[in-house]
């Protein structure tokens, strides 16, 4: 009797990121370098050894996932496939299947995220031109989203890919979409770029998630024009913020914008919801804006009015209504008002301001969308490109995919 052979050896459910390069993915896709680690993932520059063209390859463990993980794992592949149609938003290529994990393939943008262009590389601010290029092409891909009923919630540099020479700009990491367009997951995204409503839990109440998307886009706005940010959370409880409540002009102090833009930022960051400007009427104004900075020299190293010039006391509550109006909203909103705090850091926008994106600790995100159309990922249920995605098997075949155009609508260039 011939002996027993020993076990098959396992794959290990949690390699290091750093074991996984080399590794070729279905026989042609080679890990090469690692490009970034984030809350959900690793992110890996591979090359298709039979085409040498260069991708991102998302990995996204497997292991220790509950259900309800795997819901909302599942949900940030569905929803950016879905808003990959757009030519501004990341294209998906593939989606490959491994014991331990899920490799999602991505168009690779050799250039970094917007955040280490602005920071970094010092492009778009000064460059009214590139900056209004820039930031149609981000609005466009929003517009795009919402048309479709997704929501991103996570708007911010760090998710923007750049090439081109700073020129193209793609919209990416999916991770907190969603399809709800309302939603009482608050405290979700990164904070310098949350709205109010977001921001401030209130019990049993829920908050407009588009709208709160156009509120991020304005701070992207102003990162890409006169890189910081307005401040540091929009919060009675940030003296940075409250002296813009008070004074909708106090921006033109700290920041050298025209008054054609801080008008156009007045629009976006008001803060009750009904009043705040929709995304076709503020493409309109950005197009017809005909400059977003003075003449830039340098930034001035402190603001010529200090926000802790406004006191708490001297600012109507009422002026930064949340959502709808009702009693005991207004009542937390004066409570707040008694909140006294140094001035914030309005200047913020380094590489050391660079901000993680969260779930609230109090998030009741089951992974599930109220209206959500689309069908969840499974290897149960493979996707395929006419609609959904497949896992890359064979050798022999040509480009990954290549998406139907989008034909957008009044479309300028610049």
């Amino acid at each position: 009797m011939l002996p027993t052979p020993p076990p098959s050896p396992q794959l290990s459910t949690c390699l290091p990121p750093e074991a996984r390069l080399g590794c070729i993915l279905a026989g042609r896709l080679e890990l090469t370098s690692i490009l970034g680690h984030g809350a959900f993932g690793v992110v890996y520059q591979a090359v298709d050894v039979l085409t040498n063209t260069t991708y991102a390859v998302k990995a996204l463990p497997k292991a220790g996932l509950d259900a309800r993980q795997k819901r909302i794992q599942g949900r940030e592949i569905a929803l950016h496939y879905q808003a990959s149609q757009h030519p501004n938003v990341l294209g998906m290529q593939r989606i490959l299947e491994s014991p331990d994990c899920t490799f999602v393939v991505l168009e690779y943008c050799p250039e970094g995220d917007l955040f280490a262009n602005i920071t970094e590389q010092g492009r778009y601010v000064g460059d009214d031109h590139l900056a209004k290029h820039v930031f149609l092409q981000i609005l466009d891909a929003v517009r795009y989203c919402h048309s479709v009923g997704i929501y991103h919630r996570d708007l911010k540099p760090e998710n923007i890919l750049v090439k081109d020479h700073g020129h193209t700009v793609k919209l990416a990491d999916f991770g907190l979409a969603t399809k709800d367009s309302v939603s009482n997951d608050y405290g979700c995204g990164s904070t310098f770029y949350m709205s109010p409503e977001c921001g401030h839990s209130q019990p049993h109440a829920r908050y407009a998630t588009a709208p709160n998307d156009v509120w991020s886009l304005g701070v992207v706005l102003v990162n890409l024009t006169c890189g910081r940010n307005p401040w540091k959370k929009a919060s009675l409880e940030d003296s940075t913020f409250r002296a813009f409540v008070k004074d909708p002009n106090f921006l033109r102090s700290i920041l050298n914008i025209t008054p054609e833009l801080n008008h156009i930022l007045e629009r976006i960051f008001e803060c009750d919801i009904r009043r705040r400007i929709g995304l076709d009427e503020l493409r309109e104004l950005i197009v017809a804006c005909p400059q977003f900075t003075t003449f830039y020299s340098e930034l001035a190293p402190s603001p010529p009015r200090s926000p802790v010039e406004y006191a708490p006391a001297t600012v109507d509550a009422m002026d930064c209504a949340a959502t709808a109006p009702s009693s005991p909203e207004t009542d937390i909103l004066r409570q707040s008002l008694r909140f006294t705090s140094p001035a914030s850091q309005w200047s913020m926008f380094s590489p050391s301001s660079k901000q993680n994106s969260i779930y609230s600790t109090t998030s009741s995100d089951s992974g599930y969308d109220s209206d959500a159309s689309y069908t969840e990922v499974s290897n149960n249920q493979p996707f395929n490109f006419y609609g959904n995605l497949i896992p890359f098997q064979e050798q022999n075949k040509g480009p990954y995919f290549t998406h139907q155009p989008y034909v957008a609508t009044n479309i300028t260039a610049y």
